[in-house]
């Protein structure tokens, strides 16, 4: 399986349906949503308090580590710019790199020199990179508060199938420790992100997506 392939496992339904997917294990501290209160239920106004501090965050940049369903580990500098933006570079050996520009998510290879492109709304990033994360509306799936850790599971079944992506926050200072995405196939994928900072300026090349390289695009045809 390629890193490409590893990557979008864990991201949407399917390859064939949607864009493959965001493949990672979950990590020992991931909660199965068994564990969680009923998706129904409206959340906690602690659990709003902290989503809505984390949407107030617009940019941020740090450190992650990426875990693989096979016990594979990666590593690598992320960037985030709300509403829709995000940037993963992989450590070396990794060739690869992940762009979201607010309209699609780019797949790219630096090494062969390839790019795959999805739409975001697609994906499970789209909430996570949701301008407001509202815990009122049918995305919640469910959420639970512990003394160290509140954890926050949002899906959409009319878009993502049975997938779902869980963030994982510190209760005191309302930051973002991970995230986890489940498939529909019950394979959870994690990343964990570190020496974390916000309310920086990016470059727009951050997120430029080279559209003119990809096949098919509008760009690659001028």
């Amino acid at each position: 399986m390629s890193h490409s392939d590893t990557f979008l496992s864990g991201l949407t339904v399917t390859r064939r349906d949607l864009l493959g997917a965001f493949a990672l294990a979950v990590i020992a501290s991931a909660i199965p949503l068994g564990a969680y209160a009923q998706a129904a239920a409206p959340a906690s106004g602690t659990a709003q308090a902290i989503a809505d501090h984390f949407s107030g965050v617009t940019t941020m940049q740090g450190e992650f580590v990426q875990f693989g369903p096979r016990g594979e580990q990666t590593g690598g500098k992320f960037f985030i710019q709300r509403p829709g933006k995000l940037r993963f570079n992989y450590d070396d050996p990794s060739p690869m790199r992940v762009i979201a520009d607010g309209k699609n998510v780019a797949i790219g290879n630096t090494k062969l020199k390839t790019w795959d492109l999805y739409p975001l709304s697609k994906t499970p990033l789209s909430l996570l990179l949701a301008q407001r994360i509202d815990l009122s509306a049918g995305m919640v799936k469910g959420v639970k508060e512990e003394s160290d850790l509140t954890t926050i599971a949002l899906g959409n079944n009319t878009v993502f199938g049975n997938s779902t992506i869980t963030m994982m926050f510190d209760p005191k200072t309302y930051d973002l420790r991970q995230w986890t995405i489940t498939d529909n196939q019950g394979k959870d994928t994690s990343v964990m992100i570190f020496n974390v900072k916000t309310g920086m300026q990016f470059d727009d090349r951050v997120f430029r997506v080279p559209y003119e390289t990809i096949p098919g695009t509008p760009q690659s045809r001028d």
